[in-house]
C-alpha cells in the first residue's frame, strides 16, 4: 500500500512539472534600498535592516514564487533623526504598518535568464502591482556553504501616494521613489 501512494505521489508530481527547489534568502546578501530626491539638490537614500523570506524557484519550468518582508522600523538612513521620522506617520507608520511585503508568483524569463519578477508590494497596509526589472540574475554553487544560491539585483520606480505617502509632496518631494532590490536565497 505505501509503494501505491509513493507511486501515485510520484506520478502527481510528474504530471504537474512540480520540481521548484526551495531557498530561504540570506539576509547578509538581501537588501531592500530606496532613492527619493531632495529638492532636486540631493538624492536621499536609505535601506531596511531586518527581512525575512522565502523564495522556490523552478529553473527547467521558468516559473518561481517569492514571499519576502522587510522590517519598516529598521529602516537606516545613517541619520537617526531622518530614520525616525521615516518610521513616524508622516511617512512609514511604523507602529502601525510594521511590515513591507512582496509577494510574488511570476518571473519572467529572456531565454533561460530571469528578466523581471512581476508581484504585489504591501506598504501602509496598501498593496499595489510592482515589476521589479533584473539587472542581473544568477545560480552558483557557494564554496562556502556548498550548496546552491540564487540570486540577483533588481529595480524599479514606484509613485509612493499609491500606497498613502503623501508626506512633502507639497512641498515639491518628488512622487517616484526608486527601490533597488539586491537578494540571494540559499537553497534548503
Amino acid at each position: 500500500m505505501r509503494k501505491s501512494l509513493t507511486l501515485l505521489a510520484a506520478a502527481a508530481t510528474l504530471s504537474t512539472g512540480a520540481f521548484a527547489a526551495n531557498y530561504a534568502i540570506d539576509p547578509a546578501h538581501t537588501f531592500a534600498t530606496f532613492e527619493i530626491g531632495h529638492f532636486g539638490a540631493s538624492v536621499n537614500r536609505g535601506r531596511f535592516d531586518k527581512k525575512e523570506g522565502t523564495i522556490s524557484f523552478d529553473k527547467a519550468a521558468k516559473t518561481g514564487s517569492v514571499d519576502i518582508s522587510f522590517d519598516v522600523a529598521s529602516i537606516n538612513t545613517g541619520t537617526a533623526n531622518f530614520d525616525k521620522h521615516l518610521q513616524s506617520p508622516d511617512l512609514l507608520d511604523a507602529a502601525k504598518h510594521p511590515k513591507a511585503r512582496f509577494v510574488s508568483s511570476k518571473f519572467q524569463f529572456n531565454g533561460d535568464q530571469v528578466s523581471a519578477v512581476e508581484g504585489n508590494l504591501t506598504l501602509l497596509g496598501k498593496t499595489q502591482p510592482v515589476t521589479l526589472k533584473a539587472n542581473q540574475f544568477a545560480c552558483y554553487e557557494s564554496p562556502m556553504l556548498k550548496r546552491e544560491v540564487c540570486g540577483g539585483d533588481f529595480e524599479t520606480t514606484i509613485d509612493r501616494t499609491a500606497f498613502g505617502v503623501n508626506y512633502g509632496v507639497d512641498w515639491g518631494f518628488p512622487k517616484n521613489v526608486r527601490l533597488v532590490i539586491q537578494v540571494e536565497g540559499v537553497k534548503q
